[in-house]
Protein backbone atom coordinates (compact mmCIF):
# COMPACT_ATOMS: atom_id res chain seq x y z
CA UNK A 1 0.00 0.00 0.00
CA UNK A 2 1.35 3.17 -1.14
CA UNK A 3 1.04 6.56 1.32
CA UNK A 4 2.11 8.92 -1.59
CA UNK A 5 -1.44 9.96 -2.82
CA UNK A 6 -2.25 10.23 1.22
CA UNK A 7 1.21 12.75 1.60
CA UNK A 8 0.51 14.59 -1.47
CA UNK A 9 -3.24 15.43 -0.34
CA UNK A 10 -2.32 16.48 2.67
CA UNK A 11 0.97 19.03 1.05
CA UNK A 12 -1.74 20.27 -1.43
CA UNK A 13 -4.63 21.00 1.25
CA UNK A 14 -1.48 22.69 4.04
CA UNK A 15 0.14 24.91 1.75
CA UNK A 16 -3.33 25.34 0.32
CA UNK A 17 -3.92 26.50 3.78
CA UNK A 18 -1.11 28.63 4.17
CA UNK A 19 -1.75 30.31 0.76
CA UNK A 20 -5.39 31.10 1.78
CA UNK A 21 -4.25 32.36 5.49
CA UNK A 22 -1.65 34.31 3.86
CA UNK A 23 -3.77 36.24 1.08
CA UNK A 24 -5.98 37.59 3.77
CA UNK A 25 -3.73 39.22 5.95
CA UNK A 26 -1.90 40.82 2.63
CA UNK A 27 -5.04 41.77 1.22
CA UNK A 28 -5.12 40.19 -1.66
CA UNK A 29 -8.40 39.36 -2.18
CA UNK A 30 -8.58 37.00 -5.95
CA UNK A 31 -6.01 34.96 -4.21
CA UNK A 32 -7.95 34.53 -1.27
CA UNK A 33 -11.01 33.98 -2.97
CA UNK A 34 -9.62 31.15 -5.01
CA UNK A 35 -7.77 29.41 -2.11
CA UNK A 36 -10.76 29.23 -0.21
CA UNK A 37 -13.01 28.04 -2.57
CA UNK A 38 -10.19 24.78 -3.20
CA UNK A 39 -9.79 24.70 0.34
CA UNK A 40 -12.86 22.60 1.33
CA UNK A 41 -12.39 20.15 -1.36
CA UNK A 42 -8.99 19.64 -0.77
CA UNK A 43 -10.12 19.28 3.05
CA UNK A 44 -12.37 16.56 2.72
CA UNK A 45 -9.95 14.56 0.05
CA UNK A 46 -7.41 14.60 2.40
CA UNK A 47 -9.99 13.65 5.42
CA UNK A 48 -11.18 10.99 3.67
CA UNK A 49 -8.16 9.36 2.48
CA UNK A 50 -6.90 9.48 5.77
CA UNK A 51 -10.27 7.25 6.97
CA UNK A 52 -9.00 4.52 4.15
CA UNK A 53 -5.71 4.46 5.56
CA UNK A 54 -6.67 3.94 9.02
CA UNK A 55 -9.21 1.58 8.22
CA UNK A 56 -7.17 -0.41 5.50
CA UNK A 57 -4.24 -0.86 8.63
CA UNK A 58 -6.72 -1.50 11.12
CA UNK A 59 -7.93 -4.37 8.68
CA UNK A 60 -4.11 -5.43 7.87
CA UNK A 61 -3.64 -5.58 11.43
CA UNK A 62 -6.09 -7.60 12.09
CA UNK A 63 -5.90 -10.47 9.26
CA UNK A 64 -2.39 -10.70 10.77
CA UNK A 65 -3.75 -11.11 14.42
CA UNK A 66 -6.32 -14.18 12.77
CA UNK A 67 -3.85 -15.51 11.03
CA UNK A 68 -1.28 -15.60 13.78
CA UNK A 69 -3.66 -17.29 16.06
CA UNK A 70 -4.56 -19.67 13.18
CA UNK A 71 -1.49 -20.96 12.58
CA UNK A 72 -0.68 -21.37 16.56
CA UNK A 73 -3.96 -23.49 16.60
CA UNK A 74 -2.61 -25.51 13.75
CA UNK A 75 0.47 -26.12 15.38
CA UNK A 76 -1.30 -27.03 18.96
CA UNK A 77 -3.46 -29.38 16.90
CA UNK A 78 -0.39 -30.94 15.28
CA UNK A 79 1.98 -31.35 18.32
CA UNK A 80 -1.40 -32.97 20.27
CA UNK A 81 -2.37 -35.11 17.01
CA UNK A 82 1.82 -36.34 16.99
CA UNK A 83 1.74 -37.12 21.33
CA UNK A 84 -1.31 -38.92 20.86
CA UNK A 85 -0.15 -41.15 18.16
CA UNK A 86 3.04 -41.66 20.67
CA UNK A 87 0.91 -42.28 23.22
CA UNK A 88 -0.71 -45.03 21.22
CA UNK A 89 1.90 -46.91 19.92
CA UNK A 90 3.70 -49.75 21.96
CA UNK A 91 7.79 -48.69 22.90
CA UNK A 92 10.12 -50.96 23.96
CA UNK A 93 11.78 -50.80 27.54
CA UNK A 94 15.62 -50.62 26.41
CA UNK A 95 16.60 -50.66 22.71
CA UNK A 96 16.74 -54.08 20.95
CA UNK A 97 14.56 -55.74 24.38
CA UNK A 98 10.99 -56.27 25.09
CA UNK A 99 9.25 -55.97 28.56
CA UNK A 100 10.02 -58.63 29.55
CA UNK A 101 14.06 -58.80 28.53
CA UNK A 102 13.62 -60.98 25.49
CA UNK A 103 14.65 -59.72 22.36
CA UNK A 104 12.21 -57.62 20.66
CA UNK A 105 10.97 -58.64 17.28
CA UNK A 106 8.43 -57.11 14.91
CA UNK A 107 6.40 -60.19 14.35
CA UNK A 108 3.43 -61.96 16.08
CA UNK A 109 4.95 -64.47 19.08
CA UNK A 110 5.73 -68.08 18.56
CA UNK A 111 3.19 -70.29 18.53
CA UNK A 112 3.37 -72.82 21.45
CA UNK A 113 3.73 -76.58 21.43
CA UNK A 114 0.79 -77.28 23.49
CA UNK A 115 2.48 -78.54 26.39
CA UNK A 116 2.67 -76.92 30.04
CA UNK A 117 5.97 -76.08 32.04
CA UNK A 118 6.10 -78.37 35.07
Amino acid sequence: MSYRPLAFVSGLTLGDYLLWNWSLNANHDVLALVSGLTLPPLTLACTWMLALTLIRLIGRSRRRSGRGAAIAASRSDRDRNMSEAAARTPTATAAGTGRDGSPASPGPPPPSSGKLAA
